[in-house]
């Protein structure tokens, strides 16, 4: 009986799982997925800075996907962001998991802060090195009062809202206390679910004798005595001492075509088609993105 057989060139090109079955070793599988970015719905001058449902489905959909899946390991590196944003990517790795019945370990690298460390908290473990940043559960709301600006060059703002509240903390505006006061309660409201979450996720692993929901970040050492990790390693390390069998497989975000084409890139103010509107958007995002991670000094 004639048999068919493959060339190894051949099946390592070939896509998708077919290329994974032919050749399989049988050994069991831990998925590395790294989180990296600011977490934001809107679109970065360089989309994989930015982490939101939509630009990580793919990759945790492939994370959990393969059948010998012994574990999903999530690589984080956050400075934070949407709270919403958070709550979306928190609760789609927890479906997953449950829908897999398979751990999920988190690995922080140089900062897993704020909505960071909520992604952390969607492993049932968290792990860090002693030199991370961990922490910062709290709310901030940043922005620019111009009204002081525009007085100054002779320019009037006029603004027309049928409801009272629909104009609230215009930056072109002076600033209301009442304003101030409906921005603190909603900020308030979402620090209550930041914190539920926390406790809901660690449990009684979180220490009890220190105020940990002020905002405050630790570095990797200080953050495993207070419960908030739960313990110090790399990715490298912790898995393959938890499972020295399984082979890592790395999961990345696909690129889009044009960029793997070599097409992508930066443009310039003059080149032609380039609406200068929306170069300066992209430019006062990225300045938004840099002043995040620069409130952690990186």
């Amino acid at each position: 009986m004639d048999v068919l057989r493959i060339p190894a060139a051949v099946t390592s090109r070939l896509p998708g799982r077919l290329g994974e079955t032919v050749g399989a070793t049988g050994s069991p599988v831990v998925s590395v997925a790294r989180l990296h970015g600011v977490i934001s719905a809107q679109a970065a001058p360089v989309p994989r800075q930015v982490l939101n449902a939509a630009s990580v489905e793919k990759v945790l959909e492939r994370a959990f996907a393969p059948d010998r899946l012994a574990a999903v390991a999530l690589v984080i590196n956050s400075p934070g962001g949407s709270p919403t944003q958070s709550q979306l990517i928190g609760d789609r790795i927890r479906g997953l998991a449950a829908e897999k019945d398979v751990p999920v370990l988190a690995f922080c690298e140089d900062v897993a802060a704020s909505g960071g460390y909520w992604l952390a908290c969607a492993a049932d473990e968290i792990y860090a090195c002693s030199t991370s940043i961990v922490g910062s559960i709290g709310v901030v709301s940043a922005g620019f009062g111009l009204d002081g600006l525009i007085d100054r060059w002779g320019v009037t703002r006029r603004l027309h809202t049928v409801g009272g509240s629909k104009a609230r903390l215009d930056p072109f505006l002076p600033e209301k206390p009442e304003d101030v006061a409906w921005l603190t309660a909603l900020q308030e409201q979402l620090h209550e679910r930041f914190v539920a979450w926390v406790r809901e996720r660690r449990g009684d692993r979180l220490a009890s004798d220190t105020e940990l929901f002020d905002g405050e970040v630790w570095l990797g050492d200080r953050a495993r005595e207070l419960g908030l990790i739960d313990g110090i390693g790399t990715a490298h390390d912790v898995l393959t001492e938890r499972f020295p069998d399984a082979e890592q497989r790395p999961v990345e975000a696909r690129k889009p075509l044009l960029a793997r084409l070599g097409a992508g890139g930066a443009v310039s103010l003059g080149h032609p088609g380039v609406d200068p509107a929306a170069l300066g958007s992209e430019l006062l995002a990225a300045v938004e993105t840099r002043a995040t991670w620069a409130r952690f000094g990186l």
